[in-house]
């Protein structure tokens, strides 16, 4: 089968142009297709920035193939072999799992920020079977491990590429394997950060610390990370540093959701007026769906987006309550978001630990019933590469109306976590589901309030984030009633790949 060329815009092109001549200078020739002595010199950045559907993700992945191509060592964060001087490092990084998912499952090899930052150290017996994966040393011979194992390690390898998995593949736990987590002290070469419009300053600089060549990937329409008065990273950076996108790739047929997006950039254009259009869309495509009420099915996988935490909160009881969930303790499959780790300072190990497995401030979480241990709780983490855990646990189911949650079970100290049938549209950034519910009545609210941010009324950056969450279909929910649920909460669609491998926390002492 012939695999058709892409054809850049012109902003594309320049772009890309733009990106070749940068990495010129990290040792890598692009238009040659090979590994060139570093240049040296001071930290560089370059942003490309564009709104939904202006191509930065087809950029972002042909960029990645060709440094493939070139001989570029993608580092993904689970393994790292041992440093060569001729070698060109790449890490293609998100802010969260479910970001580094959307890439994933579009041939990029993402990973998360925290999964760079914090690197695995691995059992010296079991390193040698990725030593040998990696390319680095001779097929090993490991106490207890058959050739059998070893081929069934060393096939799943060269289909998924990942380490983790392929010590899974020959039987092992990642407790076997991975013995605990360091912060990474060596540089890397070039980093894609893809969302970057979700970064603080303080990730941006940890970034800068590891990776000399830094290319930014983010969307200037989005809503800023909070205490950052409304600016992103890419908006300190000089003029010829930022690329920005305009024309629209995404699909080549109209996508109504996508014209939704982009006619919020009318200045003149009212919030009756944007649900005028909504409407109309729904009438003349099945994409976009005029909401009577919010669809309690959708929310066990894909939340409610909101504006104001009250709304999120009552949202959530109504959920649980169609659910006939009690108030003291989880069904299997209901949604989590995490919330922080809780840890004192003196544990940072197993913050570290907790972190790089994918439980980091945001993460999407559906529980799937209690642990071994009092407190400990078995989830499935969304987006990520080995999703399921076990985990010393914090849950706090919130009320209407007051400032305590109820804390059903806790472990003395663990992961935090807030119900996830419903979030805030700034948590939602970075995200995508096939279908997005969005509560328009919040957004009438912010309209009415007539804030503005960064020079653009609030409402419609929300609005712009919050339905460009959605892949499929845009339901545009205009009242305050909830539907019942077709059937119970279920569990039997959460998979645990790529391998069945379960990193589970259940076996580090003191953890309870």
């Amino acid at each position: 089968m012939n695999v058709p060329a892409v054809t850049f815009s012109d902003d594309q092109a320049e772009a890309y142009d733009a990106v070749t001549e940068l990495l010129r200078g990290a040792g890598v020739d692009l238009d040659e297709a090979m590994i060139t002595p570093l240049s040296g010199g001071k930290q560089k950045v370059l942003a490309v920035i564009g709104k939904a559907g202006s191509g930065k993700t087809l950029l972002l992945a042909q960029l990645y193939k060709a440094l493939e191509d070139a001989g570029v060592e993608v580092v993904s964060g689970d393994y790292e072999s041992k440093s060569r001087k001729t070698r060109r490092t790449l890490a293609i990084l998100a802010p969260t799992n479910k970001a580094a998912s959307v890439l994933r499952n579009r041939g990029v090899p993402a990973t998360t920020i925290h999964r760079i930052l914090y690197t695995p150290v691995y059992d010296p017996e079991y390193e040698k079977i990725a030593q040998w994966l990696a390319g680095d040393s001779e097929r090993p011979e490991i106490e207890g491990l058959t050739d059998e194992a070893l081929d069934r390690a060393y096939a799943f390898y060269q289909i998924h590429k990942s380490i983790p998995g392929a010590l899974a593949a020959a039987g092992l736990r990642g407790s076997d394997f991975i013995t605990g987590w360091s912060r990474r002290d060596d540089e890397l070469d070039i980093g894609f950060i893809d969302e970057s419009s979700m970064l603080d300053d303080k990730q941006f600089e940890d970034l800068k610390e590891i990776f000399p060549t830094l290319v930014l990937f983010g969307d200037p329409a989005q809503l800023a990370p909070v205490g950052q008065s409304g600016t992103m990273v890419f908006d300190k950076l000089k003029e010829p540093q930022v690329k920005t996108l305009s024309r629209v790739h995404r699909q080549t047929q109209d996508n109504p959701i996508l014209d939704l997006a982009h006619a919020l950039g009318d200045p003149e254009l009212t919030f009756e007026g944007f649900e005028r259009m909504v409407e109309e869309a729904a009438r003349k495509d099945d994409r976009v769906v005029m909401a009577q009420r919010v669809e309690s099915d959708l929310m066990a996988r894909s939340p409610v987006l909101v504006w104001r935490n009250a709304t999120r909160v009552r949202l959530i009881q109504a959920f649980r309550g169609a659910f006939g969930a009690p108030a003291d303790a989880l069904l299997p499959g209901e949604p989590l978001i995490c919330d922080g780790i809780e840890l004192p300072v003196k544990h940072r190990k197993k913050r570290i630990d907790l972190e790089a497995r994918g439980l980091i401030k945001g993460a999407q979480v559906v529980y799937l019933g209690p642990g071994k241990k009092p407190g400990f709780s078995r989830l499935h983490v969304i987006g990520a590469e080995d999703p399921q855990v076990s985990a010393a646990s914090i849950v706090k189911i919130e009320f209407p109306d007051e400032e305590e949650p109820f804390i059903p079970y806790a472990a003395r100290m663990g992961a935090a976590f807030l119900h996830g049938a419903a979030v805030t549209i700034h948590k939602a950034q970075g995200s995508q589901w096939e279908q997005v519910q969005v509560f328009a009545p919040d957004l009438y609210a912010a309209a009415r309030m007539g804030r503005i941010e960064a020079g653009h009324p609030l409402w419609k950056r929300l609005a712009y984030v919050a339905i460009t969450r959605a892949e499929k279909r845009l339901h545009w929910v205009v009242r305050n009633r909830l539907a019942r649920p077709s059937g119970p909460l279920v569990t039997d669609d959460l998979r645990a790949t790529p391998a069945p491998l379960s990193l589970t926390l259940e076996n580090e002492e003191n953890q309870a």
